[in-house]
């Protein structure tokens, strides 16, 4: 029972360690850098909002129309 807890343990220690050992290869963005992919991400956000908006609104006026009034 003590070996399955110890292996059980080696495993978590293995995959932490394995896990430091892939983050220190990462190369992480510069601060300018993720603030201008930050930048475009939120106005690629903003501008499908509005396109989506605007079909939402003539599809809902269009289906009110082909529904005619209650």
């Amino acid at each position: 029972m003590v070996r399955e807890l110890q292996k059980r343990e080696n495993r978590v220690v293995t995959y932490v360690r394995e896990t430091r050992a892939e983050l220190r290869k990462v190369v992480w963005p510069t601060r300018d850098e993720a603030i201008n992919l930050t930048a475009i991400v939120v106005g690629t956000l903003m501008v499908m909002s509005v396109f989506l908006g605007a079909f939402d609104y003539i599809f809902t006026l269009l289906l009110r129309f082909l529904l005619g009034p209650h």
